[in-house]
């Protein structure tokens, strides 16, 4: 058994979706609660795709200028998780996705991508931040940037908040670190030039067991740009990068991985041929946490695939099912 097998052992809904019961069913929810159909014709059939198509990355079949993220939170903490990243951090309000009668994704606006807030914490999943970014497995943090520290300080009181307190590391970046009312870490830089309402991106920190196996996950798999690594004072530690357009993934390791995390953040990658993402975590035998499926009502094409630590890593595509993969 894998190492990620025996993470996501005693995970009943993993293990329904991925088995091939589930994978021939018609209906199913995210973990949000959202109705998706599963469909056989979905998927490229047997033989179809060249080895070098299912060997590359998914770098081809990126359609948006960065990703997106998202953050579970305890659904009793949803007013005060809304004014936090809002009022506190100043990320625009978007029109919210009502996705069942009683579940909305509020989404808030990070350059060109989202932070997308999820109250309730459903799906068979881990959820434990404790110990902050040096506490565990999973994404243990984002990073949001900001020109004026002053003005950052402001938002938080007016929001009824204790301020920041910035620090000057010797890179020269003034930094803060501060938790949402759920207990998850965010990272505050204060950068020459940046764009206000963190409008140059976001970060997202992930804290791995094995740095080598997931380096490779996000550089040979995802296909995101591999950067020099960087040294985090803040966090005492080196972080290695991995970036797409606006967002940059930070992998490190860190800690005892005492408290694995797989549920509070994930990310998704906006996507022309979500079956293509599929195959290819097929033939490298990823794990899948939500099969290849068409989210009803909403005109997308989904796969919910698994990194080293179970952090999900969401496909998704706009429209129909493409005629064909890429050539390459």
């Amino acid at each position: 058994m894998t190492r990620l097998a025996r993470i996501l052992a005693g995970s009943a809904l993993a293990l329904a979706l991925a088995s091939p019961a589930a994978a021939q069913s018609e209906q199913g929810r995210t973990p949000e609660g959202a109705l998706i159909e599963t469909s056989p014709d979905l998927a490229y059939a047997p033989g179809s795709l060249t080895p070098a198509q299912l060997d590359a990355s998914n770098a081809d079949i990126f359609t948006s200028p960065g990703m997106n993220v998202f953050r579970r939170f305890p659904r009793e903490t949803t007013a005060d998780i809304v004014k936090f990243y809002t009022e506190a951090l100043a990320l625009r309000s978007l029109n919210p996705i009502q996705l069942t009668e009683t579940q909305q994704m509020i989404l808030t606006g990070v350059g060109s991508m989202q932070i997308k807030l999820s109250a309730g914490q459903q799906g068979d999943r881990l959820y434990d931040m404790e110990g902050g970014p040096a506490g565990g497995t999973g994404i243990r943090f984002f990073v949001l940037t900001y020109p004026d520290a002053d003005v950052v300080r402001e938002r938080f009181a007016a929001a009824g908040l204790a301020e920041p307190v910035f620090t000057r590391g010797s890179d020269g970046i003034e930094q803060a670190v501060v938790t949402d009312p759920g207990g998850f870490t965010i990272l505050i830089q204060i950068r020459d030039g940046a764009k206000d309402h963190s409008d140059d991106g976001v970060g997202v920190g992930i804290n791995t067991s094995d740095l080598e196996e997931s380096r490779a996950f996000y550089r040979e798999f995802v296909g995101l740009e591999e950067l020099p690594a960087v040294e985090s004072p803040i966090l005492g530690t080196t972080l290695y990068p991995y970036r797409h357009g606006e967002t940059t993934i930070m992998l490190y390791n860190l800690g005892d991985n005492q408290h694995p995390d797989n549920g509070s953040a994930g990310i998704q990658y906006v996507v022309r041929d979500a079956p293509l993402a599929a195959a290819r975590g097929d033939h490298r035998d990823l794990h899948v946490q939500t099969p290849l499926n068409r989210l009803a009502g909403f005109g997308l094409v989904t796969v919910w695939l698994s990194d080293p630590d179970g952090v999900t890593n969401y496909f998704a595509q706009v429209g129909g099912r493409p005629q064909q993969a890429s050539a390459q």
